[in-house]
């Protein structure tokens, strides 16, 4: 039997896997430099706590991408093809993108580099759709399992070198240079893109509709939006209130009043002109049974996770007292390892239970993964005891002195990444179970885009929430966030075990 198996390897499928993995390293790359490792460049930059924050919201294109997502689906850049084509394309200008923030400061421009940052991420959206659809096309049926768990690895390994081992990289070289050499990986990706990634089957053709028309929807879709957004900001006004106002949460109320007004309007614009992608992509995933209670479940899954891992590094940097070094070791280099242990872990696991099942105990696993920052912050630093890690130099990472490491803080971390990347594993299942093989990159941009939500929103709350109940109330809010998530695990269990997990 051994020898059959062997006999089956193909190189062809070796090397689709292999693009798969390296695509998610290229994914999880720019997701940290505006997020956990721009947070600690404004930490130590001096930004309080709730600007950073707010500071949260420049991931917001992760939430919209599936409203230009059409657009990579519906037009092919000429020479380089569909999908290579926008990969490249993008990642040649989050290389840009990152080479540019790495010489503004935050301190001393902190609108600029907002601005950077939100144009970082929203390159780094545009080339997630771009991966997630090439993924899907170049993948046959039997290579998905092992192709997502790739990803995933991928992801993963990206962030540990953009938010840990950048941290580490920052301690002695600081946030400029870290920046910079960001850019010139995201540089060499955009080579290797174009050079190595295999070719899709010519049958992955674009949707036979109107260039002209599609260009008039997504335009009446912007102008929808914008119109919504500063209509709603002019009209608060009017009431009484006052955007510049020192009250974060009023900040906050007209952040989301705008968003509330300015999705619908966009969306009825993009009906009425005539969006022909977006409209039938969405259209054919509403279709399905139950599609927006399962919406609402990919929204609330993570939602207590979001909650404790949006201020994690300004709450071990500031609040605990731990160093940029100790944080980068233990929360990425040592918490890799845990989070691929997790994340195989829930491998083996999924190929003996039900995707439900699946949900309802890692989803526990993340709940009570939360209730070990509450006793990191009850007991404090050093509570549990330290040992010293001695001084390393593994060429990428060096640490130049000795690093006490804090017992609690490893079981903490422990605990939070083999749940995490359990729960990341049977997430990523429910998501490539609800896509709809013809729309595969604007279905999938949706449904990471309702993820990302929680991500996303909860972090100007969060800023806020935490300066005004502290650290220990604030996880214990956050534990509580995680139960809506699993209670709809629960709700839609018949409706999961329905889906098609192949």
């Amino acid at each position: 039997m051994a020898e059959v198996a062997i006999q089956r390897i193909d190189w062809t499928s070796i090397l689709r896997l292999v693009a798969v993995l390296f695509l998610g390293f290229t994914s999880g790359l720019p997701l940290a430099l505006t997020g956990q490792a721009m947070q600690a460049w404004l930490t130590v930059d001096g930004i309080d706590l709730a600007t950073i924050g707010f500071l949260g919201l420049v991931g917001v294109p992760y939430s919209f991408k599936f409203l230009w997502a059409p657009l990579m689906d519906r037009f092919e850049p000429p020479l380089l093809g569909r999908r290579k084509g926008w990969l490249v394309i993008t990642q040649l200008l989050l290389a840009a993108a990152l080479f540019s923030i790495a010489y503004l400061s935050p301190k001393e421009n902190l609108t600029l580099f907002a601005i950077a940052a939100l144009t970082i991420a929203f390159l780094s959206a545009s080339q997630d759709v771009v991966i997630d659809a090439y993924r899907t096309d170049v993948l046959k049926p039997n290579e998905r399992g092992m192709g997502g768990s790739l990803a995933v690895f991928g992801y993963r390994l990206a962030m540990i070198l953009s938010g840990g081992v950048a941290l580490i990289w920052a301690q002695t070289y600081g946030w400029p240079q870290v920046y910079t050499t960001m850019s010139m990986i995201m540089a060499g990706a955009a080579v290797l893109s174009f050079l190595l990634l295999p070719s899709l089957s010519s049958e992955f053709k674009p949707l036979a509709s109107s260039p002209k028309q599609e260009l008039k929807g997504f335009l009446a879709m912007l102008v929808g939006f914008v119109s919504g957004w500063y209509v709603t900001h002019y009209v608060l006004i009017v009431l009484g209130l006052d955007p510049n106002s020192a009250n974060k949460w009023l900040q906050l109320l007209f952040i989301l009043a705008q968003l509330a007004v300015a999705l619908p309007l966009g969306y009825y614009l993009a009906r009425r002109v005539g969006f022909e992608t977006l409209n039938r992509s969405l259209d054919s995933y509403f279709a399905q049974s139950s599609a927006v209670a399962f919406l609402i479940l990919i929204v609330l899954y993570k939602l207590g996770d979001a909650f404790a891992g949006s201020l994690t590094t300004p709450f071990l940097i500031k609040g605990m007292g731990f160093t940029q070094a100790e944080v980068g070791i233990v929360n990425k280099i040592i918490g890799m390892w845990l989070t691929i242990f997790g994340a195989l872990l829930a491998g083996a696991l999924l190929l003996r239970i039900s995707l439900f099942k699946a949900l309802f105990i890692f989803g526990i696993l993340q709940l009570v993964s939360n209730l070990g920052f509450w006793v990191l912050a009850v007991l404090g630093k050093g509570a549990w005891g330290s040992f010293t890690l001695p001084a390393f130099d593994w060429i990428i990472i060096t640490v130049k002195e000795s690093s006490q490491i804090d017992f609690l803080l490893m079981m903490v971390i422990a605990l939070e990444n083999i749940s995490g990347g359990m729960g990341t594993a049977a997430f990523t299942v429910l998501l490539m179970s609800l896509c709809n093989q013809r729309f595969t990159a604007t279905h999938y941009a949706l449904l990471s885009a309702f993820a990302a939500l929680g991500r996303i929103y909860v972090s100007p709350v969060a800023g806020v929430l935490s300066e005004s109940i502290g650290w220990p109330a604030f996880f214990v809010f956050s534990t509580l966030m995680a139960v809506p998530g699993i209670l709809a695990v629960v709700w839609l269990r018949s409706s999961i075990n329905g889906l098609k997990q192949s």
